[in-house]
């Protein structure tokens, strides 16, 4: 099954995620699809926090990648800074 979910980026306490769509059998940093975004969680001022490129992620879900918990999460954001 295909899926969105994050991929854990940044060093040692200072995590930086990227949303990537991957095959839900490979490991959580491993291989992907394709890159749709990042989630940066620790973002100070006026760094951005979330960043979500909403073309990809409908043409995602509309082939039937699920999203995970936290990503259902985090798109629910943006679409509601986006309008």
């Amino acid at each position: 099954m295909v899926t969105i979910r994050l991929a854990r980026g940044g060093s040692k306490k200072r995590p930086f995620y990227h949303l990537t769509v991957t095959n839900s059998r490979n490991p959580r940093d491993g291989r992907f699809v394709e890159r749709i975004g990042f989630f940066n969680p620790i973002a100070n001022g006026a760094e951005v926090k979330l960043s979500v490129n909403q073309e990809r992620v409908t043409y995602w879900l509309s082939q039937g990648a699920q999203p995970s918990e936290r990503v259902a999460q985090l798109l629910k954001e943006a679409a509601k800074a986006a309008a």
